[in-house]
This record gives C-alpha cells, structure tokens and sequence, in this order.
C-alpha cells in the first residue's frame, strides 16, 4: 500500500511540470518594446512569474553610450575590484563531489581589461561577478551613468532592490545552472548574454546533491588547487550541465524543457524569483542587474512543497 502511494506521488510529480507549462509557461521568452507600467509589470509578470524581455528600457542611462572597455578603463581602470578565478569558468559550481567556489583576487580594473583585450595573461578565467552590491561598494564613480534602481519595477514591488550588481568577464565564464530568491532584472549594456531557463515547476526533472564545500586557491605558480572549507554544513546544488547533461546518470533530465534567450546591449530580461537559470556571455560583456527580494507568500510556499515532494520520493 505505501509503495502503490509513493509511485502515484511520483507519477503526478512527472506529470506536474507538463500541466504547468501548458497554462502557464510560453514557448519562448516575450519581448516587450517598452517599460511596463508598474501596473502591468506586476499583472501580466510578476503574479504569474513569468519571463520577459524589455527593449527601450535603458535609452535614457548614459551608460548604453558611454560604457566600453576603453571607457572603463579611463574611468575606472585604476580601481580595484573583486574578481572571481576558476580553472575553467565555472565559479559556484559542483566538480566532482565539491561545490567549489572561485578563488578571488583583489585586482585594478585595468588588469582585468589587459587580460580582456589580450594584452596580458592571467591564470585561469576572470570574471568580475562579486553580487552584494558591487557597483555602488566598488565602482561608485560609474553609478552616475544609470539609475541606482528601476523606478517602475520599485513602485510594483513595493521596495527598492536589494543589491545592483556588475558583471564583466571573459566568454568563457559560465554560470552553472540555479535559481535565486529574488526578482531579477538584468540588463545588458554591451555585448550578450546568453540564458537557459526552467520554470520552477521543472523542479521534480532536475537533480540536486548535497556537496561538501570547497574553495579554489591560487598559487603564485598560477596552479589552482581545492581546499575544503572547515566547520560548514554541506551545500544543495545542481550538478548537471544543461549544455551537455548526463542522461545516464539523470534521466529524468530528459523531460524538462528548457527556454533559450539571448539579451542584447540595450535590453533588459526580467528574471523571475525562483526560476533556474544557466547563463553564457559574450567576450567582455557588460551587464548591470538588480535584485529585489521576492515576496515569500504562496507561491513560494508552493514551491517549497514542489521541492520537499520531489525530494521525498526520491524521484531524482
């Protein structure tokens, strides 16, 4: 009898995200040619927690015009930043039986832009991707090239974001596959971003583990070893790589049905709260985004059992 129940709860598992997509889901990722009202960004994106893309968001910030390498450099270049090292491009993600973490270095700006533009070497992959709030901590002086928030999405959130984020890497850096508590409004200033995405009710198709955390140490060599981090509970993550996913190993996998989009210099890709996400880039592209912390109310809650279900029965 207990066995009969938990293959029933498994079988509407793997019918749950097909529904989901068939009510709720597009094919692709909407474009908007415009901002939204605060009003419509709310109704018609944030209560369904669906994706878009927003061409003529970002005419108006002086940063569209003004930001490129060269600029960065005159600006900024002299200003150290934190920047994320990793053997191969992946930082926050699981090798093996770790959930490794990028060494970081405090570096000048101008040596990331050497290493960008092919003027100078460095061990490993660069990526300036530091989150909490790193443009205004780090590069204050460029905050007077955009706004410091989104002023429709502020009004239909009911807060200001959380953090304002910059992004400037090498094409090689990848973002493995996550999610994050928090709306996302990610907005490319030069270059692309190339982003894959699952909705939430993919969950019971993608695979988690839990990986004893580990941090990637370089030498001066330029040799990166990992080093397990002490006295720390272990971390739920994804291992598979959506590019080349292991079906061997999770076949369920299979059944999940992935968005592809690509942002363009210019626009702005509203990311949902929850949503999984991998990202690719352009060669020194650069990108601000901006947090706002989502409402944890029955969506979320929601979620939350979609996750405990799927962990309970053990169906990937």
């Amino acid at each position: 009898m207990a066995e009969a129940t938990l293959d029933a709860v498994r079988r509407e598992l793997r019918e749950f995200p097909a529904a989901a997509r068939e009510l709720s889901v597009p094919l692709a990722v909407p474009y908007l040619d415009r901002a939204p009202s605060p009003l419509h960004f709310y109704r018609d994106w944030v209560c369904p927690n669906r994706p878009c893309i927003i061409r003529n968001a970002l005419q108006h910030w002086p940063a569209l015009r003004k930001w490129s390498l060269a600029y960065l450099r005159d600006t900024v270049g002299s200003t150290e930043v934190s920047v994320a090292v990793t053997p191969d491009g992946y930082a926050d993600a699981v090798r093996g039986d770790r959930f490794v973490m990028p060494a970081e270095r405090r570096l000048a700006l101008n040596r990331v832009l050497d290493v960008l533009e092919g003027r100078a070497k460095h061990p490993g992959v660069l990526y300036v991707q530091k989150q909490c709030s790193n443009l205004p901590s780090e590069l204050p002086r460029l905050l007077s090239d955009l706004e410091p928030h989104v002023p429709w999405a502020s009004e239909a959130l009911g807060k200001m974001p959380d953090a304002v984020n910059f992004w400037l890497g090498e094409a090689a850096a990848v973002t493995s596959l996550h999610k994050d508590h928090y709306e996302n409004l990610y907005c490319v200033v030069s270059g692309e971003k190339h982003f894959l995405l699952h909705p939430p009710s993919d969950r019971p198709f993608i695979p988690y583990g839990l990986y004893t955390p580990a941090t990637y140490q370089l030498s001066e060599e330029g040799c990166f070893k990992m080093v397990d981090e002490e006295a720390t509970e272990k971390v739920p993550w994804i291992p598979l790589d959506p590019l080349a996913p292991d079906l061997v190993r999770y076949p369920s996998y299979r059944q999940a049905q992935a968005l592809h989009c690509t942002v363009r210099a210019g626009e702005m890709l509203y990311l949902p709260a929850l949503w999984f996400h991998h990202v690719q880039q352009s060669h020194g592209c650069i990108a601000v985004n901006f947090w706002y912390d989502m409402e944890y109310d029955l969506k979320y809650s929601y979620f939350q059992l979609l996750d405990s279900l799927t962990k309970a029965s053990g169906l990937n």
